[in-house]
């Protein structure tokens, strides 16, 4: 294949015959998987933070009864204590059925329109965004590492 001058090299450029709206629904999907991405990074954070929530829970027990009031410790331990953050589930199970649910739903319908319509190639739209947009033969604007033009 010969390289395509609206792109930085050849594993991001347009496969012949690929129109802009396909590129640019390309661009969007790989856009819409950026933000489910984060999305499960904030999951985790949620699981993780629910966590150690908890994990402070004991010592808040401990506390209370050490302080005096053993019926406030026991409302803690019996209401809070290792209580399901959603029916029937703790975080780690929230953060297994979005991963194996719609995470990975997403994740392999994006594989099979990028294989289907960009011969599998990655972030065609940004590549070719980055050579429009980068000022040729400046430093700091080359195309790839080691690649003055």
């Amino acid at each position: 294949m010969q390289h395509d001058p609206r792109s930085v090299d050849d594993d991001h450029s347009r496969p012949d015959g690929v129109g802009d709206e396909l590129v640019e629904a390309n661009g969007k999907l790989s856009e819409a998987l950026e933000y489910i991405e984060r999305v499960r990074g904030h999951l985790y954070a949620f699981h993780q933070l629910i966590g150690h929530a908890d994990l402070l829970l004991d010592d808040v027990v401990a506390g209370l009864r050490n302080a005096g009031h053993p019926d406030l410790a026991r409302e803690v331990q019996d209401e809070l204590l290792g209580a399901n953050v959603l029916a029937g589930r703790w975080t780690f199970q929230i953060v297994e059925e979005f991963d194996e649910g719609y995470y990975a739903t997403f994740r392999a319908v994006e594989e099979r329109v990028r294989n289907a319509t960009m011969q599998g190639r990655r972030h065609v739209f940004e590549a070719e965004m980055k050579q429009r947009r980068r000022s040729h033969g400046r430093p700091g604007h080359e195309p790839t590492p080691g690649v003055e033009t």
